[in-house]
């Protein structure tokens, strides 16, 4: 429905055994925002990114997508529908190069006859054409991300900063409607963390919506109009970044010990 928000969850909660790992979450993001989840270690933001992007399932709680439930049971699923995901820990397939890592992506969007084995082992006109289109798609999606003069080195030659690069064109290969991003500036200098600022800020202007992850605390309130704050499981704080940064329970919980690490 128009102006449904892009994503919605409602009363979210996973226990693991006796711990209680998210409890009650629900947030909105709406279309062509920055959302950013902080909180400090252990307070259930990387569960709830799980949650939302299908790793595990949700014990309780709704899951909407543009307006229409999603149940997400399985990573390929989500996918699907609409949600592409990066990792804290990178994940790329290291002995292929740039723009296989891409493509690897872009099949999920390759349905039909000729995208699959029968296309594959007779050769047909509709698969080699439907391969180039993959391939095309795949190069330009590097020269969105700065990577396209190194689209055929293999993953494991590319710079730190250039994988993360990399996982972020992959998982925009899928076309998805969210785009969620597990501590992509992790590891990155100052040079590299502008770059990437520079970056989210072009996916956001061209349409797509970011769900934020990031310990860097000047990252997230440069970039993101709305910040949820988690503190052992439970939301303590939701707003516009200027109110997250005088709010007396995120900066006793967060704020008052890693705000000068970013």
């Amino acid at each position: 429905m128009p102006g449904d928000p892009l994503l919605r969850i409602s009363g979210v909660s996973k226990r693991f055994g006796g711990l209680l790992a998210v409890s009650d979450i629900s947030l909105e993001i709406q279309h062509q925002q920055i959302y950013g989840l902080i909180g400090p270690n252990g307070a259930g933001k990387t569960t709830l990114f799980n949650l939302i992007t299908g790793l595990y399932a949700a014990d309780a709680g709704q899951f909407e997508i543009a307006g229409i439930q999603y149940r997400p049971s399985a990573v390929h699923e989500v996918t699907r529908a609409g949600i592409a995901r990066t990792f804290q820990n990178i994940r790329l397939f290291g002995d292929l190069t740039a723009l296989e890592n891409v493509m690897v992506g872009r099949h999920i969007r390759s349905d039909g006859l000729h995208a699959g084995v029968w296309g594959a082992v007779f050769r047909t006109r509709g698969f080699i054409e439907n391969e180039q289109s993959i391939i095309d798609a795949a190069g330009a999606l590097l020269d969105y991300v700065g990577l396209g003069d190194q689209q055929h080195q293999t993953a494991t030659t590319l710079s730190y900063g250039d994988q993360r690069r990399l996982e972020i064109a992959r998982a925009l290969a899928t076309e998805p409607k969210l785009l969620a991003l597990d501590e992509p500036a992790a590891g990155m200098n100052a040079t590299e963390k502008n770059g990437l600022r520079d970056l989210l800020k072009r996916i956001q202007s061209d349409g797509k919506s970011i769900l934020l992850i990031e310990h860097d605390v000047r990252l997230v309130m440069g970039l993101c109009s709305q910040v949820t704050v988690l503190d052992h499981g439970e939301v303590i704080a939701s707003g516009a970044p200027s109110a997250i940064q005088r709010d007396p329970r995120v900066i006793e919980a967060y704020l008052g010990t890693t705000a000068t690490h970013g």
